[in-house]
């Protein structure tokens, strides 16, 4: 283990930014965990629902503000996107080389999750599964795909927004939140929020690859104005304390993104920019760094297969005799959240099986030595491994 540690610290380039790496890796960990304490799949009548201990428990909103971790996906994303298009340009790339490369690599390992669902929601409803129970699942583990397909699009604007100044969406966001909720305006605003909320953290990030936010002012200030505006929103406009949708709720806070779940990002924003010297210098440990590393490596594969790994879990479950609590149970009692956190071990082991099994949809061909993986993915971001670091 400590050959391989070593070999993981010596094969990282000297100017890579290994905060980075941590920031995108705590994310990843925030979402998995985040949807493995708030989502409940309640067997009631023979077939399934999703439940969360939200809706019976609000005070545990709170969960919601440490594991709902989307801005800083889409901060570190314009940092790593604005930087590999202008490298790529400096290299002589064409747009849409740079762009064809980010886009394969950033779906490839989604076609293995919707062909592998696929081919299961019709076996489950050849051998006459309830289909309002094919339904909860699938749309389970598709409906985080929302994130990726907005994430592309970004993407592919960046050459746009490389300069855009994220007061403009933050201006739209609070425009459409005051004709969709003030005005009872037509649904087609949620649209407009579902672009707009998360350009916000994007053209910070994008800022953030011009230099514009190395002071630790910024930081603070994000952190302190995002933080307060989110609170006053929240305690005085009518929004929602949690970060994340609650089934049964008059409001998301997040399908769409409004104007409390941005101020609350950017809060977030100013956090990540404020731990990331921090984080730089923990990360001098070889040890750490690994374990940051091939998280990052595996970031796709873990997003996409955390959700079936769950499920996994809670269908073997289903082989006892009763109800398991935390896992079939209905999420209204301190005591579910207490099992549900003894389940955590089980679903991570899930999803080890998971990513054993898909990971190569990610990784493409195998890497002679590590680096080369981290030397194709700084020095060269219009290759697989760029491409994996900004999704």
């Amino acid at each position: 283990m400590r050959e391989f540690v070593r070999r993981i610290d010596s094969g990282t380039p000297a100017d890579r930014d290994r905060g980075i790496d941590a920031l995108r890796a705590f994310a990843i960990l925030g979402v998995v965990l985040g949807h493995w304490l708030v989502t409940a799949l309640v067997v009631d009548s023979g077939s399934v629902r999703v439940g969360s201990p939200l809706r019976s428990m609000a005070e545990l909103a709170p969960i919601s503000w440490v594991f709902q971790a989307l801005a800083v996906f889409f901060l570190v994303g314009g940092e790593v996107g604005a930087k590999s298009y202008a490298s790529a340009r400096a290299r002589g790339a064409t747009y849409r080389r740079w762009l064809g490369t980010r886009m394969l690599r950033l779906f490839r390992p989604v076609a293995a999750v919707l062909v592998v669902w696929s081919v299961l929601v019709v076996a489950m409803l050849a051998f006459g599964a309830d289909p309002v129970t094919v339904r909860v699942l699938a749309k389970l583990v598709w409906s985080p795909l929302w994130f990726l397909l907005v994430f592309a699009m970004l993407t592919a604007a960046t050459p746009l927004l490389a300069r855009l100044h994220p007061l403009w969406p933050l201006a739209v966001v609070a425009l459409a939140d005051l004709v969709r909720l003030g005005l009872d305006g037509p649904g087609w605003t949620n649209s407009v929020n579902m672009v707009a909320g998360w350009l916000v953290p994007y053209c910070l990030g994008a800022a953030w690859a011009r230099g514009d936010l190395r002071s630790r002012a910024t930081g603070w200030t994000l952190l302190l104005g995002g933080a307060a505006t989110a609170a006053a929103l929240i305690l005085w406009a009518g929004y929602p304390a949690s970060m994340v949708g609650v089934p049964g709720a008059r409001l998301s806070n997040l399908s769409p993104p409004t104007l409390a779940a941005v101020a609350f990002g950017l809060a977030q924003c100013g956090a990540a920019l404020l731990l990331l010297d921090p984080l730089r210098r923990v990360l001098r440990r070889p040890a750490v760094w690994a374990a940051v590393a091939l998280l990052n490596l595996s970031a796709m594969t873990i997003f996409l297969w955390h959700q079936t790994a769950m499920i996994m879990v809670t269908a073997l479950g289903l082989l006892a005799d009763e109800a398991l609590l935390g896992l079939h149970t209905v999420p209204d009692t301190p005591d579910w959240l207490l099992a549900r956190l003894a389940w955590l071990p089980v679903f991570a082991l899930a999803l080890l099986i998971c990513w054993a099994a898909f990971r190569t949809y990610e990784h493409g061909r195998p890497r002679k030595n590590a680096r080369e993986v981290f030397e194709g993915r700084s020095t060269q971001p219009e290759t697989a491994g760029a491409s994996k670091m900004s999704s």
